[in-house]
């Protein structure tokens, strides 16, 4: 799963960047200093998977991932090509969700730095920078619909009973893209094939799900509980001091009495993704899965391999915390603790699996 940082110039994105993956980027001071998207991995920190590792005894520990993608600064007049333009939204389309980095501390923070750091609208209005990216967002998603619907109104006239569906849909979300909404927030039956197939086609960069980040700093946490005007989660960061924290020892942290915060991201989006991880462990090594939530043992898987998936014929099943109380695998079977499921069985969050082929 892929998850674009994006935001105006000069709001920390970067920075964040840096440190979610301790990877050193360049940070300058500057609009449009990131002009290729930096990509990087970041591992979600679970508890459970490092208790399951020390029962096994394991040679080695894989833990869930997130991908990360800093995306440059976006501008108003991205739509019409201004700033990086559709190079941006490209890079965008690409995600499977949205990390909006905005920016809620003063270009002078003297309780943090003496460097004074410029918005590229002069003064900060984390409202504003928000209405700003949103309406490009929009305005894309709008000549990709307008475009859609000209062939499906062409599609219709020719008998296509699909096309009128699509039509229908297709105007809807128009509808209300022209009012300011975000796609996301537009109401589509999902389950109807038709429809689904659809919103595949468009790839609306609103479509996505969308996490605000605001970026405060220093003494100036004023942004705590600011919810913003358009759907989607939102959660506080010092970004800066994350950074600084990233690059200190687990000690010197521990000595300055303070707590990361950087990883509560990557667990925030992997909620925002409507993800779940479920766990294999033994010997050789015990490792985090990454599935969507409410997918059937099969799906879940083909997260380890294919064969999984097309050769599936059952799967033994315990809790994660069930099987740390018994102390191994082999005693849990022993004591019929584990249950063998078949096709239809939906993995939980925090089940241990091993699936037979």
């Amino acid at each position: 799963m892929k998850v674009g940082i994006v935001g105006l110039p000069n709001v920390g994105k970067s920075t964040l960047f840096k440190a979610l993956t301790k990877n050193p980027v360049d940070i300058n001071n500057y609009p449009f200093c990131t002009i290729e998207p930096n990509v990087g991995v970041v591992e979600i920190t679970d508890g459970r998977l490092e208790k399951l590792s020390a029962m096994s005894r394991s040679r080695k520990t894989v833990p869930a991932v997130i991908e990360f993608v800093d995306i440059a600064g976006l501008v108003k007049g991205a739509a019409e090509g201004e700033g990086l333009g559709n190079k941006f939204l490209a890079h965008i389309r690409e995600t499977d969700a949205v990390a909006q980095v905005i920016r809620a501390f003063p270009a002078k923070d003297d309780s943090v730095s003496s460097e004074e750091i410029t918005h590229i609208y002069e003064t900060i209005n984390p409202a504003r920078d928000i209405e700003i990216i949103n309406t490009e967002l929009i305005l894309a998603d709008l000549e990709t619909v307008n475009k859609r619907i000209a062939k499906l109104q062409k599609e219709v006239r020719g008998n296509n009973k699909e096309a009128v569906i699509k039509l229908a849909a297709a105007e809807e979300i128009k509808k209300n893209l022209e009012k300011g909404k975000l796609a996301n927030e537009v109401e589509l039956d999902a389950e109807n094939k038709v429809i689904a197939e659809l919103i595949h086609e468009l790839s609306l960069l609103t479509r996505k799900p969308f996490l605000y980040i605001y970026n405060i700093s220093g003494d100036h946490k004023d942004a705590t509980n600011r919810a913003p005007a358009k759907a989607g989660r939102c959660i506080n960061l010092d970004i800066k001091l994350e950074e600084e924290l990233s690059e200190m020892s687990p000690a010197e942290i521990a000595e300055l009495g303070l707590t990361p915060e950087i990883n509560k991201l990557a667990a925030e989006c992997h909620k925002l993704l409507g993800l779940i991880t479920f766990f294999t462990t033994g010997e050789k090594e015990s490792r985090a899965w990454t599935i969507k939530k409410n997918s059937a043992a099969p799906k879940a898987g083909a997260a380890i391999h294919t064969d999984f998936q097309e050769k599936f014929i059952r799967a033994d099943v315990i809790r994660w915390d069930e099987l740390l109380k018994i102390g191994s695998w082999s005693k849990a079977k022993e004591t019929g603790k584990i249950k063998t499921v078949g096709k239809d069985y939906i993995v939980q969050d925090g089940d241990v699996i091993e699936f037979k082929i």
